[in-house]
């Protein structure tokens, strides 16, 4: 059964739900992160960027699988709670680790090895899918109306934090045996790490509380006799302009994002020239210090508004990133890299710190964890799950810059969306 929401609970269940959703985004990138020196064993026959290019095209395909994820948990959350389907969210993600930690090499099964992780993968897609819609949903309804953005921002700070301890992890290894040995058989070790801290998230997750939010919905609804609910899709067409600003929102902000993070250490490999164990340095440094914006621009929406922090993003990853990215191709300054980095991430905070709380702030509680997992999903596995893939195509055919552009572009939808969308702080849905 689950717990009921009391009065000295919230803080400690913001906390334990934040941990959660950082071990179930180390797992989610370690994929990425290791993807250097795992593709070799799952494609071999292949020259270094055409192995990078079938490990992205895995990374795309569990994109695909997160608006599943976010349709599938995101009505179970909004039926049966937030707890529940942040419990059956981590035992996915757990699964699929495992599966990637034992899978065996090209070399042993041939094309079953890419067909395991591939199968993999889609677990974790559906996992993940279903795990931002819900976590955002659950953390704004746990935090207070004052202090709302604050503690929401602690979902991308965790998200954040996963991908940073998968690069420790990297970093950890990259010390202690060589990289021949990663390519062999180190590369393993983050899966394994990875389901075991999931299993110990779900542990976790066991003594979360439920909303106040969802349990007053539940009970009003049952008071009402209300109907049986009408599937995901005819619930959110009573809602089109709302999902249509989750997308808009959404898109430039998913690229950018994807962009200077998980490609980030991979274009300072094969375009500025860094080596894998430089490259890795410098991602791990300027997320490091990208977790203190989240939570900073986040106490500044109570402030200010939401609008505000969301024109800051949409304006200047507009006039910035094809700039930055230039000057970052032709850097070979360590500090340099470093620099351009967090710049580019500080732009970018401006949309993740308070990207879940402006689309839960958008929907009432019965529809709240659908209406913000599902059209998110869906945007980030059409923008963000081809983000490297489309950037190292370009790279492929010469035309890096291309790829250059197209972030702008979307970043300038963005900031369209960002100009013409009212104000979300002052809503009362919650």
């Amino acid at each position: 059964m689950p717990m009921p929401a009391t009065s000295a609970s919230p803080l400690r269940s913001i906390v334990s739900g934040s941990i959660g959703n950082l071990v179930e985004w180390y797992d989610w990138y370690a994929y990425s992160a290791f993807a250097l020196y795992f593709a070799p064993v799952f494609f071999p026959q292949a020259s270094p960027t055409a192995q990078l290019l079938n490990t992205a095209a895995i990374f795309a395909v569990g994109f695909l699988m997160r608006p599943i994820g976010a349709a599938f948990l995101g009505s179970y959350a909004d039926k049966h709670g937030r707890r529940a389907a942040l419990l059956l969210s981590v035992k996915l993600m757990a699964g699929g680790s495992l599966l990637i930690a034992c899978a065996p090499g090209y070399a042993t099964i041939g094309l079953g090895a890419p067909a395991l992780l591939l199968l993999a993968r889609l677990m974790q897609g559906i996992s993940v899918g279903g795990e931002y819609g819900t976590s955002a949903t659950y953390l704004s309804e746990m935090a207070g109306a004052r202090h709302r953005g604050f503690w929401s921002s602690f979902q991308y700070l965790t998200l954040m934090g996963g991908q940073l301890l998968a690069l420790i992890v990297q970093l950890t290894l990259q010390q202690f045996i060589t990289s021949a040995e990663m390519t062999a058989w180190g590369w393993r070790i983050p899966f394994v790490i990875g389901a075991g801290a999931a299993l110990g998230a779900l542990l976790l997750r066991t003594h979360m509380s439920e909303t106040a939010a969802f349990e007053q919905e539940q009970a009003a609804g049952q008071a009402s006799g209300r109907p049986a609910r009408l599937s995901a899709l005819q619930q959110l067409q009573a809602y089109p302009r709302e999902t249509l600003t989750v997308v808009g929102l959404t898109l430039g902000g998913t690229l950018a994002f994807y962009t200077f993070t998980t490609y980030a250490q991979k274009f300072l490999v094969n375009t500025s020239g860094f080596t894998k164990e430089q490259a890795t340095l410098i991602s791990f440094g300027a997320m490091a210090v990208a977790l203190l914006f989240q939570p900073l621009l986040g106490a500044i929406s109570d402030v200010l508004g939401r609008r505000p922090v969301l024109l800051f993003f949409g304006i200047g990853a507009t006039l910035g990133t094809v700039p930055l990215l230039r000057t970052l191709a032709h850097t070979s300054s360590t500090w340099g890299a470093f620099g351009l980095l967090i710049a580019a991430l500080f732009v970018v905070s401006g949309y993740t710190s308070i990207s879940a709380i402006v689309k839960a702030e958008l929907f009432p509680t019965h529809i709240r964890a659908l209406g913000v997992g599902l059209p998110f999903a869906l945007t980030a596995a059409i923008f963000g799950g081809t983000a490297e893939y489309l950037a190292l195509l370009a790279k492929e055919h010469g035309v890096a810059e291309y790829f250059y552009w197209y972030v702008t572009g979307c970043a300038l939808i963005s900031l369209l969306v960002y100009w013409r969308m009212g104000e979300t702080k002052a809503r009362g849905h919650m």
